[in-house]
């Protein structure tokens, strides 16, 4: 077989081609996205980029990324329980390779021109690929390629990787953009009664306050805000795997431009919540919000920041929005449906490993939920 691979520690090391090859249809496998990862990466990540080949010419790549959770505490909430965990967590499951993106839910981990290799063939590549990172780079306790959908994860070797574990979690919320939205306002008209009565509760509980973009120089000014807001929410969650850096948001405006968008909302010039968002080609990928906990309720500032990120994506023809995989119950009340994604894990140890399909569902236990249909 005449390919190879070529693992990368330093991300702007990539070929010339790659944005060509690799990134041409995700932003989120471009050099200026990786660079961004290079510059403003997690305290306890490390991120890689994997170039194949066939012979001298680039025909896929990769992003693989190590989590030290000897640096970070999973379970969030403060109490005995999530105290054991971790300590189990630590002791079991010192450090993981991410074939993908931790950061974002959905398909944003590799790309091959399959026109120059098989289904068959990129798995056994990969895996390859990921192998060569555990002799010469960093041996892990856990291997993990995430965020696949069903036709992707059946296209991989089942033979070359009968070792892992397959697993599916909570689903990837998209709201498919309907071609007859025009305006926010045709939007709200497909709902039932119901839901356009609730969504414009919600807009009455905003009043008052003022929504805007904010530049470069103002995430600059804003940054200690910025991340005291995301913290608020990132800190309430009960499973977490990593904090963003300080610099993070103010790093994505500077290298992704127009490609990347965060709003903010001030009562009486007082920041008090923001969201952000990317802008994939036809697609919008939501990422990282925060807002203060006190004015949550009163104001429904999360229910508005999903209705405005709706009304961005309708007013500036998206084909969808990707909302991701937490607060699957409120996002279906503004239409969006559950994907389901499917990942591989396995363990080094032999043991723990066989024992997978047990342990896993405690490590990420399933969130029951319930689907709201808010179209008439």
């Amino acid at each position: 077989m005449p390919y190879h691979f070529q693992i990368f520690s330093v991300l702007n090391d990539l070929p010339n081609n790659w944005d060509e090859i690799v990134a041409s249809k995700n932003v989120l496998l471009s050099k200026n996205y990786f660079e961004v990862l290079q510059n403003s990466k997690p305290n306890n990540m490390e991120c890689y980029a994997v170039a194949f080949f066939e012979d001298e010419n680039l025909i896929g790549g990769a992003l693989f990324q190590y989590l030290d959770f000897q640096l970070h505490n999973t379970f969030q909430k403060k109490n005995s329980w999530c105290d054991v965990k971790n300590f189990l967590g630590k002791k079991f499951t010192r450090n993981v390779l991410v074939i993908g993106n931790n950061m974002l839910t959905g398909q944003n981990g590799f790309h091959f021109n399959f026109d120059k290799i098989s289904a068959s063939d990129f798995t056994i590549l990969l895996e390859k690929a990921v192998q060569e990172f555990q002799q010469n780079f960093k041996k892990t306790s856990l291997i993990i390629y995430k965020d696949y959908q069903k036709s992707v994860i059946e296209k991989f070797n089942k033979e070359n990787l009968k070792n892992y574990f397959q697993f599916s979690v909570q689903p990837n919320m998209i709201l498919e953009i309907n071609k007859n939205w025009v305006v926010f306002e045709d939007y709200l008209a497909a709902f039932s009664k119901k839901y356009r009565d609730r969504a414009k509760s919600a807009r009455r509980k905003f009043n008052g306050l003022e929504k805007r973009e904010l530049d470069l120089q103002e995430i600059e000014i804003f940054n200690s805000e910025l991340n005291a807001l995301y913290h608020n929410v990132a800190e309430n969650a009960p499973f977490n795997t990593f904090f963003l850096a300080e610099n993070h948001f103010f790093s994505l405006k500077k290298k992704l431009k127009e490609n990347f968008k965060i709003f903010g909302y001030f009562d009486h010039d007082k920041l008090i919540g923001f969201y952000t968002f990317i802008i994939n080609k036809e697609t919008m990928d939501t990422y990282f919000l925060g807002y203060d906990k006190d004015l949550q309720k009163p104001k429904q500032l999360y229910l508005n920041m999903l209705l405005d990120m709706v009304a961005f994506g309708i007013e500036n023809n998206f084909e969808k929005i990707v909302f991701g995989r937490t607060a699957l119950e409120i996002k279906s009340t503004i239409g969006a449906e559950p994907v389901d994604i499917y990942g591989k894990i396995k363990h080094s140890t032999f043991l723990i490993n066989k024992l997978m399909p047990k342990i896993f569902p405690n490590i990420e236990p399933k969130v029951e939920w319930l689907q709201r249909k808010p179209f008439k």
